[in-house]
């Protein structure tokens, strides 16, 4: 009696611990456990841990909760202006109404694609080349809307949208590359050609204060010259200026070749009268003047004379400065 006792203690123990292996269910934290019973919806849903269904009665779905990342194929269409591209995206959602994921769509996963699929040709064929390439963060507003209003129903809802690439053909990308060839070729053009308008400007500027002090157009020629000779890798030919030799010129010593004195320039006009008879005996009265106005003048000779003395003592003391500039 007592063994039979046994026996049928250890056969419910057993039977009870196979029963619990196969009600027994374990949920994880990402996820979310729907039950039906006999095909119908039971309770509420089950939330992460230990639970447990009824054998043979009750069938659990697991619904997972996490975001999920899910690349859109390359869909080719044609823009609003006309240009054939090719447009791949990225989508990513995750369920926040597993019962509904469930219920109310088959597969949700394949639902969500072909819903991002046909969205994005819709919004290739609404927007423009220079949407597409510049204007993205509207493009992927616009197109995570289209694919959310229908996801809800489905207990699903989109994070966010990103358009990955555009790729466009071989003869755009060309005809792309020509115009902003053609782009930064202009603005280049109308740099220089504003740094040709002020530098112009500054050496109008330059001119105009120099023509008050010639002598500083030849300390800026010796500036130059210093600079060109600082390298001590080239031949340099210094050009004398003619207005500095026009300058000795006016103001040579006098006797010498720089000046005359007025009455060796009156001897000088004597000399050419005679010399030229037609012209003496046309003018003999301008002539015969010529000479006694020359010899007749003392005062305005000594004043030309001083001058000359004047210009003398210009010249050496522009020479000076100009030694003083070279040996600086």
């Amino acid at each position: 009696m007592v063994e039979e006792l046994i026996g049928a203690a250890a056969a419910v123990c057993a039977g009870g611990l196979v029963y619990l292996a196969a009600a027994a269910r374990v949920v994880k934290q990402y996820e979310r456990g729907v039950v039906f019973r006999l095909g119908r919806l039971h309770g509420d849903v089950r939330r992460p841990g230990f639970t447990t269904v009824i054998p043979a009665v009750d069938r659990m779905r697991k619904v997972n909760l996490q975001i999920v990342t899910m690349p859109i194929p390359a869909q080719e269409g044609i823009t609003r202006d006309n240009v054939t591209v090719r447009v791949d995206a990225v989508v990513y959602f995750k369920v926040v109404d597993p019962a509904a994921a469930v219920v109310n769509v088959e597969d949700y996963r394949f639902a969500v694609s072909q819903m991002a699929q046909t969205s994005l040709r819709s919004i290739i064929g609404k927007s423009e080349l220079d949407d597409l390439l510049s204007n993205r963060e509207k493009l992927n507003q616009g197109l995570e809307l289209m694919i959310d209003s229908p996801a809800v129903e489905w207990g699903v809802t989109i994070d966010r949208v990103e358009i990955k690439d555009v790729s466009l053909p071989d003869t755009m990308k060309r005809s792309m590359a020509r115009q902003a060839e053609a782009d930064r070729e202009r603005r280049a053009r109308l740099i220089n050609a504003d740094a040709e308008y002020q530098a112009s400007k500054k050496l109008a500027q330059a001119a105009h204060q120099m023509a008050d002090t010639p002598s500083a157009l030849q300390l800026r020629l010796l500036q130059t010259v210093m600079a060109v000779a600082a390298e001590k890798n080239s031949t340099l030919v210094l050009p004398i200026p003619v207005e500095l030799l026009r300058f000795l010129e006016r103001g040579g010593a006098p006797g010498g070749q720089g000046a005359q004195p007025p009455e060796e320039q009156a001897l000088d006009s004597r000399e050419q009268a005679l010399d030229r008879p037609e012209q003496a005996l046309d003018g003999p009265e301008q002539a015969l003047d010529g000479p006694e106005e020359a010899l007749g003048r003392p005062e305005q000779a000594l004043d030309s004379r001083e001058q000359a003395l004047d210009r003398t003592e210009q010249a050496q003391q522009a020479v000076k400065e100009l030694r003083h500039a070279v040996e600086q």
